[in-house]
C-alpha cells in the first residue's frame, strides 16, 4: 500500500459518529484551529496587582487574598481611559467592585456605602475570644457583608479601640449573621472578659453582597417579594416556584458603561451607581448611589430617577443613560414605585444622569416592552442597540425628539442563556440560547453548530446565569464559558471561529486531570494588550478571583511556578487503505511546528488508536514522542522545522484514529513551554489479510 496523507478538515464534529465525520476531527481540548490546522491555544499569565487600602486606609481583619486576588467571583469587566490617560479597569465580584489602574497596578475597592450608624451605644459584647457580637439594631446585614468600624469611643473589654477601629485607624471586618439587630465579627486580639461594653462606635455598611451561584432559597423570606427570582429581582414581580422546590435566588451579576471618562454601575436588580475619577490619580473614591434627591457634581437627581435596575448602559448616541428593568413612574409623577417592571425600559435625559422625568423640554422617557416577560440583557453595535428579553430581540434606534427612541422587535421565539451569553464580533452578534446558537447580521439567524448536540446534552441550564460570551478578535474566535450537567461552576468552554467557520472545545481541567479554572468574565480590550479573563482563585473552587491574560504565555501562569497546559487534538477514525482488509501500520512520518516554544527540545505525544469497526474497543496504542531537535529557548522560530523525522509503530486494524498532545502525562513538566502546530502526518501501511 501506498503511504496515506492524513490531511483532515478542520473544526472538531459531534454531531454523528466518529466512523461518520471520517475526515475530520472528533475531540479537542484547549486547541485551536488556525489556516485549517490544529494547534496548542496560548497560555496565560497572572496580573499580580494587590488590593489597596482606600484613601483612608482602612485595614483588614479577615485574611486578605493573595497577590493577584481580589475578593469574590468576577462577573463583569470593562476597560475605559479617562481624559489623564489612565488605563482603568471595573471588576465587579459577588462580594466587592473594584477599579484597577493599568495592568499590575493595584485593585481600589469602590464598593458603595448602603448605609452609617453613628456613635451606637453598647456597641459590642465580647466573649473573652477573638468573636465579638456588635449590637446595631436594625443593621440590615448578611452574612458575608462587609462593615467597617471607626470611632470606637475605647477598649472593649481588653480589646483596644485601635484594634476594633477608630477614626484613625478603621478597620473593616466580615460579617456573620445572627439576627436583624446583631450580628458576629472576628477580630485580630482576644478579650480578656465578657460581657457587653459600654463604648460606643460608628458602623459603615458597604452594599449587600450576592450570590456566586443560583440558588434554590426555601421559606419565608427566600425569594419572590423579598428576594430574587430566575431572570429579574421579583419586588412586585414574583414567580411561583413548585411546591417543595423553593424560590430561585439569581447570582450577583454587575452591568457597567461609561458616562465620559466615569463610570456608571449596577448589581442587577439593585440601584445604579456612579464612580468619580478623582483630580488626584492616587485617590479612588466609592461609587456613590444614583437616587433621588442625591447630589452628583453639584446637581440633585430629581424625583423619578429609578432606584432598582436588572441592567444599565449608556448609549453611543448622544449618551443616555438606559436603563432596562426597571421601576415606572407612579401615577402622580412624582416618584416611583416600589418594584421592578422587568420589560420596562427608561432613559435619562440626554447628557445627564440627574434628570428621569420626562416633559416637553427634554428627551427623557420610558418604552415597555411587549414580547416575553423579562429583558434578559442588551448591547450596544455599530448602529442599534439590541435588546434580548427571554423570547424576542429587539433593535433600538435614537430618532431624535419628540419620540427619542424607537423599537421594532427582529426576531420572536428566540432564547438567550443569560445576561453576559452575547458578544459582537466583526459587526456579527452571536450569542448562545437555553437549546442552540444564534447570530444577527441584519437578521437573525440559527447559528449552525457542529457541536451543538455535544454542549446541550451536556449543560446545567439552571445555573444558565454564569454563562458568558467573549471574543478573541487576534484569533476570529468567539468563546462561550459554561457549566456541564452537575457541575455548579463553569467547567467548559466552546469557541466558535467567525473567519473559517469552524467549532472546537474543551474543559478546563489542568495538568492532574482532576481540578479546573473556568473563566467567569472575559474582555478583549483593544488598550491592554492581551485578551482579560477572571477565573476562580482556587482550582475547583469559587471564591476569590483572579485577573489573567491570554495568549501571553504558553503555560498556566494562575501558580508559581507555571505548569503546562493539558492540549489535545483527536482525529475521527478513517479506514485504513480501503477498509475492506485489515492494514499494518508500521511507520508514521510526523509533521509538526514548534514555533512559539520556550523550552529546549520540546516535545509532543503521537497516539495512534486502531480499531477492527466502528463499535469496536481502540486496540493497544502506540504513543510515540515528536521531539524537537532544535533548543526555543534560546530562539524561537527556524527557516525548515527539524524534529524526529519518523516513528515506528506496530498496530492493526480496518480503521483508526491518531490523537496530538501535550501536557496531558500529569507531569509538571511534559508540556511546560511547549507550543505546536499540527501539518498532515502520513502513516506508512502494509496489506495484513481480511482477519
Amino acid at each position: 500500500m501506498p503511504i496515506q496523507k492524513l490531511a483532515l478538515r478542520a473544526g472538531t464534529n459531534r454531531e454523528s459518529t466518529s466512523y461518520a465525520n471520517e475526515g475530520g476531527y472528533y475531540a479537542s481540548n484547549k486547541i485551536r484551529f488556525r489556516s485549517g490546522q490544529p494547534e496548542k491555544i496560548g497560555g496565560w499569565t497572572k496580573d499580580n496587582g494587590t488590593i489597596s487600602k482606600d484613601v483612608a486606609g482602612v485595614t483588614t481583619t479577615t485574611p486578605a487574598p493573595s497577590t493577584g486576588s481580589i475578593w469574590g467571583v468576577c462577573r463583569s469587566l470593562w476597560n475605559w481611559l479617562n481624559l489623564a490617560g489612565y488605563n482603568l479597569l471595573g471588576l465587579g465580584t459577588n462580594l466587592k467592585f473594584y477599579i484597577q489602574n493599568g495592568s499590575g497596578g493595584s485593585f481600589y475597592d469602590v464598593t458603595p456605602i448602603r448605609k452609617t450608624s453613628s456613635a451606637v451605644a453598647n456597641a459590642f459584647t465580647t466573649f473573652t475570644t477573638t468573636q465579638v457580637r456588635v449590637n446595631d439594631p436594625g443593621h440590615g446585614a448578611q452574612t458575608g457583608d462587609f462593615v467597617t468600624i471607626t470611632a470606637t469611643s475605647g477598649a472593649v473589654n481588653g480589646i483596644p479601640a485601635a484594634t476594633m477601629g477608630t477614626n484613625a485607624f478603621p478597620v473593616e471586618y466580615q460579617i456573620t449573621y445572627i439576627d436583624s439587630n446583631t450580628y458576629y465579627i472576628t477580630t485580630s486580639a482576644a478579650a480578656t472578659s465578657s460581657g457587653t461594653s459600654a463604648v460606643t462606635a460608628t458602623f459603615t455598611y458597604q452594599i449587600t453582597t450576592g450570590s456566586d451561584i443560583y440558588t434554590q432559597g426555601v421559606g419565608w423570606g427566600a425569594g419572590g417579594w423579598s428576594g430574587t427570582t430566575t431572570g429579574f429581582t421579583s419586588t412586585g414581580w414574583g414567580v411561583a416556584a413548585p411546591a417543595g422546590q423553593g424560590i430561585g435566588i439569581q447570582l450577583r451579576l454587575w452591568s457597567q458603561s461609561n458616562f465620559g471618562e466615569n463610570l456608571i454601575f449596577d448589581a442587577r436588580g439593585g440601584a445604579m451607581y456612579y464612580w468619580d475619577v478623582n483630580a488626584n490619580p492616587n485617590i479612588f473614591d466609592r461609587g456613590i448611589e444614583i437616587k433621588a434627591g442625591a447630589t452628583i457634581q453639584g446637581l440633585t437627581v430629581d424625583s423619578t430617577c429609578p432606584s432598582l435596575v436588572n441592567y444599565v448602559l449608556v448609549s453611543d448616541a448622544s449618551r443616555f443613560v438606559l436603563a432596562f428593568g426597571a421601576n415606572p413612574i407612579n401615577a402622580a409623577g412624582t416618584g416611583i414605585e416600589s418594584y421592578i417592571d422587568p420589560m420596562l425600559i427608561r432613559w435619562s435625559d440626554q447628557e445627564s444622569i440627574w434628570t428621569w422625568t420626562p416633559s416637553v423640554t427634554n428627551q427623557a422617557g420610558d418604552y415597555r416592552l411587549s414580547h416575553g416577560s423579562t429583558i434578559v440583557t442588551a448591547i450596544q453595535t455599530r448602529q442599534e442597540i439590541l435588546v434580548l428579553t427571554d423570547a424576542a430581540i429587539y433593535s433600538m434606534q435614537y430618532l431624535g425628539p419628540p419620540y427619542v427612541w424607537s423599537f421594532q422587535i427582529l426576531g420572536d421565539n428566540i432564547s438567550i442563556a443569560g445576561p453576559n451569553a452575547i458578544a459582537t464580533a466583526n459587526n456579527i452578534t452571536y450569542w448562545m440560547g437555553t437549546d442552540k446558537f444564534y447570530m444577527y447580521s441584519g437578521r437573525v439567524q440559527t447559528l449552525p453548530s457542529t457541536l451543538r448536540e455535544y454542549v446541550y446534552t451536556d449543560i446545567n441550564l439552571e445555573q444558565s446565569y454564569q454563562f458568558m460570551a467573549g471574543t478573541n478578535e487576534g484569533y476570529n474566535e468567539v468563546w462561550w464559558q459554561y457549566c456541564s450537567a452537575g457541575s455548579n461552576v463553569i467547567d467548559r468552554y466552546v469557541i466558535y471561529n467567525h473567519l473559517d467557520n469552524v467549532w472546537y472545545y474543551g474543559d478546563w481541567s489542568n495538568y492532574t486531570g482532576t481540578a479546573y479554572q473556568g473563566r467567569t468574565a472575559w474582555l478583549d480590550s483593544a488598550i491592554r494588550a492581551y485578551p482579560m479573563a477572571a477565573t476562580y482563585g482556587v482550582a475547583g473552587g469559587n471564591t476569590n478571583a483572579i485577573l489573567v491574560y491570554h495568549e501571553s504565555s504558553t503555560d498556566d501562569g494562575t501558580v508559581n511556578p507555571s505548569t503546562p497546559i493539558v492540549s489535545q487534538v483527536t482525529s475521527s477514525d478513517f479506514d485504513i487503505g480501503d477498509g475492506h482488509n485489515y492494514g499494518f501500520v508500521w511507520r508514521l512520518i510526523p509533521d509538526l511546528t514548534f514555533d512559539g516554544s520556550n523550552v529546549n527540545a520540546p516535545t509532543a505525544m503521537f497516539t495512534v488508536l486502531p480499531r477492527a469497526n466502528p463499535g469496536a474497543n481502540y486496540g493497544s496504542s502506540n504513543d510515540p514522542s515528536v521531539v524537537s531537535a532544535q533548543n526555543y529557548a534560546g530562539q524561537r522560530t527556524y527557516a525548515v522545522q527539524q524534529f524526529t523525522q519518523q516513528v515506528y509503530v506496530r498496530i492493526r486494524g480496518r480503521q483508526m484514529a491518531f490523537q496530538v498532545s501535550s501536557g496531558t502525562t500529569g507531569s509538571k513538566t511534559e508540556g511546560l513551554g511547549v507550543q505546536w502546530q499540527l501539518g498532515v502526518p502520513r502513516i506508512d501501511i502494509r496489506p495484513d489479510g481480511r482477519r
